[in-house]
């Protein structure tokens, strides 16, 4: 027996916000809310303990960094290259962000509207 990731949690100060960018991000839609303003994304159709995890964005009043990530998502383009994919999500409102890359890296580091860091790699993956 083995375990599988069902879901990512992602503290926010605004839930509302957040939850409209990763769903924008990842072609998710809102599947649920918990009664402490929680908002759960998932694909279209498919709830929590489906092929993919859902991202939870869970409201707090003090999400801020401290210290390198221990943890962040990658994400990689599934129907254009990664310079189109680029442009959708600094439209989106996506930043770049320099944590001491050469430059000759084949990932973006970017951060969401709070200030989660991501990287959206090159290589292209099926959609599911």
């Amino acid at each position: 027996m083995a375990c599988r990731i069902s879901e990512l949690v992602i503290d926010a100060a605004d839930a509302e916000g957040l939850a409209v960018f990763w769903a924008a991000v990842l072609g998710y839609v809102e599947t649920g809310r918990e009664e402490d303003g929680s908002i759960e994304l998932g694909p279209p159709g498919v709830g929590f303990g489906g092929p993919l995890p859902t991202v939870v964005i869970s409201p707090s009043s003090d999400p801020r960094r401290v210290g390198k990530l221990r943890l962040h998502l990658d994400v990689s383009p599934t129907d254009r290259d990664q310079d189109a994919e680029l442009a959708r999500l600094l439209a989106l409102g996506a930043v770049p962000v320099d944590v001491g890359q050469s430059g000759e890296e084949s990932w973006h580091v970017l951060a969401d509207p709070e200030g989660n860091e991501f990287c959206l790699l090159r290589a292209r993956v099926r959609p599911v």
